[in-house]
């Protein structure tokens, strides 16, 4: 945090000096939210994953401390749900995905956690845009296509967030009929955030409807609009983001069982070099971790076996 002036904090306790104790309080932690919220994202470019994961957990409850006093403090709203969703792919789902053919049954727990952790998200998220959408959450599950329409382009960090989130949950609560049907929820907020910027944290939503359509034809999915949609994160991000090949090899790749090709794109994601951009350094990283687990199991995705190198 920043000093601020003296005459700024002088008039700030004069101002004070005639509220009443509770409103003090109120004004106190929405002053110390805002700082945590606005602030320069000191996670974003660090270059040690598992110090991040250790830090992580304080802050995300210590902002749902403070949310408990300003309930609808939109930073606080944001950053958790953004957060939890971080925290659940990167540091949960990663290693329950990592151990699953080794530890079932730790990796099972895991799942679980994480499937928990992104309902929290989203929840977070959906009262994120309950403040200019009274009652979106409920016409998101009727009429999915009509309520993402009212979402503007001010709020495309929270969409995107609270899409990703549920989509998440979805993704790990495939078994769980009520989940499943919230899938068209997810869609239109994906397609919405596409609509108003395609640009979006570089390509983003683009990277997003890869998972999306690379679910079963039955359930709406296309790989040939997954691997379209790819092209486009790839271009936007100009080739410089590991996620985008990570996400078209554990999906699209592996359901089409495109040895080859799944084999290909990872070895780009591991080639990004994760100090070109200092504020992905951190998602590369945990991206190029999560490339790194699925060429060790790769015999356990593909039924076919590895050609050896120079067979025809």
């Amino acid at each position: 945090m920043r000093p601020r002036p003296l005459l700024a904090l002088a008039l700030m306790l004069a101002l004070l000096s005639g509220a009443t104790s509770c409103s003090i309080k109120k004004m106190a932690v929405n002053s110390v939210a805002n700082s945590l919220t606005s602030g320069p994202d000191v996670f974003g470019s660090d270059d040690d994953p598992e110090l991040v994961r250790e830090a992580v957990p304080f802050g995300l409850k210590t902002m749902e401390s403070l949310l408990q006093t300003v309930p609808r403090h939109r930073g606080l709203l944001l950053g958790l749900c953004r957060g939890f969703t971080q925290y659940g792919v990167g540091f949960v789902q990663n290693e329950a995905d990592d151990i699953e053919a080794t530890d079932y049954t730790k990796s099972s727990l895991m799942h679980e956690r994480a499937f928990k952790l992104f309902l929290r998200a989203r929840n977070y998220g959906l009262r994120g845009l309950e403040l200019d959408h009274r009652g979106i959450t409920q016409r998101l599950k009727l009429m999915p296509d009509s309520a993402a329409r009212e979402i503007t382009v001010k709020e495309l960090p929270m969409l995107f967030w609270t899409a990703a989130a549920w989509g998440s949950a979805i993704n790990l609560g495939k078994d769980r009929a009520d989940m499943l049907a919230d899938l068209g929820a997810v869609r239109a907020l994906m397609e919405r955030g596409l609509k108003l910027d395609e640009n979006y944290d570089g390509g983003s939503f683009h990277e997003a409807l890869i998972i999306l359509e690379a679910l079963p034809e039955t359930m709406g999915g296309s790989p040939k609009r997954a691997r379209a949609h790819f092209d486009r994160a790839v271009a936007i991000s100009k080739g410089q983001k590991a996620s985008p090949f990570v996400t078209l090899a554990q999906s699209v790749s592996v359901q089409t069982q495109n040895r080859a090709e799944f084999e290909d794109l990872l070895q780009k994601a591991l080639a990004v070099d994760p100090d070109r951009d200092p504020n992905r350094r951190l998602e590369t990283l945990i991206v190029q971790q999560q490339a790194r687990s699925l060429l060790r199991r790769e015999d356990d995705l593909f039924i076919e076996e590895a050609k050896p190198e120079g067979h025809k």
